[in-house]
């Protein structure tokens, strides 16, 4: 197993950005997708942005063209660039790591490791 720590959350006014950080520790041998997942009060946890060790990605679609999932091979973390948010992002983000295989890369039964969160608050 990985532990995953996250970090870059916040309060941002609507339109604004934010960046999180996921880093990576333990063994990552064997992992094969990372992602980002976000968890609204009374919500279901949902994908956010996917990416598998091929760097090939895939985004919910109410996020694409607003944010960007990449990472750092070299330093081992996982990033998500959030541009134009909007107060219907706001959520607890979670990064996600699986070593399964998996058949709906942006659905959380596939990933079997996972961070703690950290808060997202959009105001308008």
């Amino acid at each position: 197993r990985v532990q995953l720590v996250e970090s870059g959350g916040g309060s941002v006014q609507a339109g604004g950005s934010l960046r999180l950080s996921c880093a990576v520790f333990g063994n990552t041998a064997g992992l094969n997708n990372l992602g980002w997942f976000r968890q609204a009060p009374g919500k279901e946890r949902e994908g956010v942005a996917v990416i598998d060790n091929n760097g090939r990605t895939n985004y919910a679609d109410s996020v694409k063209g607003r944010f960007t999932i990449s990472q750092n091979n070299a330093e081992n973390t996982l990033y998500l660039q959030m541009n134009n948010l909007k107060p219907e992002d706001t959520a607890m983000y979670y990064c996600a790591a699986s070593t399964l295989i998996i058949l709906w890369p942006l659905h959380r039964s596939g990933y079997n490791n996972w961070g703690q969160g950290t808060q997202v608050t959009v105001s308008s």
